[in-house]
C-alpha cells in the first residue's frame, strides 16, 4: 500500500480491457469506484489508442475531461490537462503527403485482395497522430467483431499484414501496434503511449507513475509504456483486475 500524497502519485489507465471490457462502456459500479474511491487518493489519467470521441463513448461522455486530471487520446499525441487541450501532434505534417498516399494506396490494395469471412465499412481510419487499419471494417456489429477476433487468433490476419507492411515500408519510420479485437495502429516510431510520458515529465514531478494495461506483450499497444523504466506497471485482464490492484495499492477496503 502506497503512503504517497495525491499529488505525488499518478495512475495512468489504458481504456479497452482495463477500465472497460473491449469496446464496451464502463460499468456504473466501476465508474463510481474510480471517482469516489481512487480519485481522492491519487492523480488520475487515461491514455488510449483511440480518439477522444471513442473515449467519450466508452467512459460515459465529456465528464471525463473534468474527472480525470489527464486525458491522452491517440497514445498521448493529443494532450488534455484539467479539461484543456495543451498540445497535438500531426502525422500528415510528419510523414508528408507522398509517403502517406503511398502507404494508404498499398493498404487499400492489400485489403481489396484479402478474403475474409465478411467485410464491412471503414477499413482505414485517419487520426491526428496515427492511422488505424481494420481488415474487416470498423462498421461491423459486436457479434461480427467477436467472430473476427476468433478468426484472427487462428489465422493471424493482422500479424501477417503487419509483417508485409514492415517489409514494404522499411524505408519509413513506422511502428505497428495491435490493440483491441479487430484493428491495428500505425504511427511514427516513438509515437506510442510513452508519448504521454513526455508531456508529464516536461510539466510535472510525480514520485510514482503507475500504468495499468492489458495489451502488454510485444506488439501490443501497451507494451512500450508497460516496459518503460519511468512507470510502475500492472498487467490486467479486465476491469475487475484493475479494481483489485487499485484496492491493494491504495489501501481501499
Amino acid at each position: 500500500m502506497t503512503s504517497l500524497k495525491k499529488e505525488e502519485i499518478l495512475l495512468l489507465f489504458d481504456v479497452d480491457g482495463t477500465l472497460t471490457l473491449p469496446r464496451s462502456n464502463i460499468t456504473p459500479e466501476f465508474e463510481e469506484f474510480v471517482y469516489t474511491q481512487v480519485q481522492p487518493r491519487a492523480t488520475i489519467g487515461i491514455v488510449g489508442g483511440s480518439d477522444l470521441e471513442k473515449m467519450f463513448e466508452q467512459l460515459n461522455g465529456r465528464k471525463i475531461l473534468e474527472k480525470f486530471d489527464f486525458v491522452f487520446p491517440e497514445n498521448g499525441l493529443v494532450q488534455i490537462e484539467k479539461g484543456q487541450e495543451m498540445g497535438k501532434q500531426n502525422i500528415v505534417k510528419h510523414l508528408g503527403e507522398d509517403t502517406l498516399q503511398r502507404f494508404i494506396n498499398f493498404v487499400l490494395r492489400y485489403l481489396s485482395e484479402l478474403k475474409l469471412p465478411f467485410k464491412r465499412g471503414t477499413f482505414l481510419e485517419f487520426r491526428n497522430g496515427m492511422m488505424n487499419v481494420c481488415p474487416i471494417g470498423r462498421q461491423c456489429s459486436r457479434e461480427e467483431r467477436n467472430t473476427f477476433a476468433a478468426y484472427d487468433k487462428e489465422h493471424q490476419i493482422r500479424s501477417k499484414m503487419i509483417a508485409i507492411l514492415k517489409k514494404e515500408f522499411a524505408d519509413v519510420d513506422l511502428t505497428y501496434s495491435i490493440g483491441g479485437q479487430i484493428s491495428f495502429d500505425v504511427f511514427p516510431k516513438g509515437w506510442d503511449k510513452t508519448y504521454s510520458l513526455r508531456y508529464i515529465e516536461a510539466n510535472h514531478k510525480f514520485k510514482e507513475i503507475h500504468f495499468f494495461g492489458d495489451k502488454t506483450e510485444p506488439g501490443g499497444n501497451d507494451y512500450e509504456i508497460f516496459i518503460d523504466p519511468r512507470t510502475i506497471s500492472h498487467k490486467v485482464e479486465s476491469p475487475n483486475d484493475t479494481m483489485r490492484i487499485l484496492q491493494e495499492l491504495l489501501g481501499i477496503s
